[in-house]
């Protein structure tokens, strides 16, 4: 096992593995390592050779080394093409909703020219992988709600279609975000009825969760829930 590894195990907490069991369903393979200490390790061994080797170590046998692996991923150094390849060798072993957003939130550094790697997000959604669906659907709230891709937007969220449960509530989020930072443009899409029914109606109530949304506004989107 690598040091890596070790200082995972001597960091982790049986009540949070339990916890977080509860959290990730049909994720067994959990040690308890909270989010601080694996930032912490990830910042510690970026973008050294032990890093490195650990990175390339792939599949990793526990949750934890992928929440490590994915906060790592966010710091490095390379050039955009080199953090590119890392990812989509990475994609495939990312197997829950936990590892997938914690690597989408990580990658700042990545997405500080989003322009670069746009087309790398649009085709991570052409994926038959659930959870290289859900990383493109989340980079694309994370990252790219703005006036400029809108209609992008609009497009891609009335397009999918999916039976995923991970993928569906990804779709919600962003439609949600697209409500409070683009309405006008967006809640269109609700007029209309262009969404299947959960996804709609999830993404009306997790926009009402905001404050960033009028009370008016709020209201008139509860009239256009399905019953």
């Amino acid at each position: 096992m690598s040091i890596i590894f070790d200082e995972i195990v001597a960091l982790c907490d049986n009540q949070y593995k339990e916890f977080s069991k509860k959290l990730i369903p049909g994720c067994d393979n959990i040690l308890g390592l909270r989010a601080p200490f694996a930032r912490a390790i990830a910042k510690k061994y970026a973008n050294t050779p032990t890093g490195s080797k650990f990175l390339s170590a792939l599949p990793h046998k526990y949750h934890d080394e992928n929440i490590v692996h994915a906060y790592m991923l966010g710091m490095q150094k390379d050039d955009t093409e080199k953090s590119k390849k890392m990812i989509i060798d990475f994609l495939p072993y990312v197997t829950n909703w936990a590892v997938c957003d914690s690597l989408c939130m990580s990658l700042k550094r990545f997405f500080k020219k989003p322009e670069l790697v746009y087309d790398f997000v649009l085709e991570c959604l052409k994926s038959d992988k659930t959870y290289t669906v859900r990383f493109g659907l989340v980079s694309l709230l994370d990252y790219y709600v703005d006036n400029k891709h809108i209609d992008d937007l609009i497009r891609i969220s009335t397009n999918i279609k999916s039976e995923e449960y991970y993928i569906n509530m990804a779709l919600a989020w962003l439609l949600s975000v697209m409500l409070v930072k683009e309405y006008e443009n967006t809640v269109v899409i609700f007029e209309k009825r262009l969404l299947p029914k959960w996804v709609h109606n999830k993404a009306i109530q997790k926009a009402k969760e905001s404050y960033r949304i009028s009370k008016e506004k709020k209201e008139y989107l509860c009239e256009l829930r399905y019953n």
